[in-house]
């Protein structure tokens, strides 16, 4: 694996991001499973996700700089945490790169999408006529900075029911190569906002967030 990004953004929170180069096999000689995590890895289809879950898992490793065996299973929504560290975490992966966040600040989400034509065909799925009408027809970039951004929050308050069109509302932005965004989320009677950061890293888009 090769390290491309590594960014510390304040004392409490960091995130990074690997280039898998490596086989299965080598991935996961460098971990350590519980029965419960291999059966895990053996419930996944060969391939890509394989290499995702293994690839999240030893980047995990190098930011908590340690080798040894690392307990981080998953609520009963599916979202990872670490039981014996301080730490909140995320994890993403797109393609060839596998990421990590996290802080001890609050909960986090961080979300890295390739950035393809396709996304134009399902805007209106998770952006209401109220955002998009702020964003260019066409602009690919801005598109994906609002569907990273949804997901980061929604890794973030780790709920199955939310959905991205009914509860959460990104407030009109113009977009930059690198900027931030104000993404409100309506969960029951409760209003959140959140303050959603988002770049273009190579043909990616990347988001992420913390409480």
């Amino acid at each position: 694996m090769a390290l491309v990004y590594l960014r510390e953004l304040d004392e409490q929170t960091k995130f990074a991001i690997w280039k898998i180069e490596e086989t299965a096999e080598e991935l996961l000689g460098r971990l350590q499973l519980d029965a419960r995590e291999r059966a895990k890895l053996e419930s996944l289809s060969k391939g890509k996700r394989t290499l995702h879950w293994l690839a999240t898992r030893v980047l995990l490793r190098y930011l908590l700089n340690t080798e040894t065996y690392i307990d981080c299973p998953s609520d009963k929504n599916g979202k990872p945490y670490l039981p014996d560290f301080p730490y909140k975490i995320s994890l993403t992966h797109s393609y060839e790169y596998a990421g990590v966040m996290m802080s001890t600040k609050g909960e986090c989400g961080i979300d890295l999408e390739i950035v393809k034509e396709k996304v134009v065909n399902i805007k209106e799925k998770f952006l209401r006529e109220e955002e998009l009408i702020f964003i260019p027809d066409g602009h690919l970039d801005q598109l994906y900075a609002c569907w990273c951004a949804k997901e980061a929050v929604y890794k973030l308050q780790g709920n199955k029911g939310i959905s991205f069109l009914e509860d959460m509302t990104i407030l009109p932005f113009v977009y930059k190569p690198q900027g931030v965004l104000t993404l409100q989320l309506r969960k029951e009677d409760e209003l959140r906002t959140f303050q959603v950061y988002y770049e273009k890293f190579q043909q990616y888009m990347l988001g992420h967030v913390v409480e």
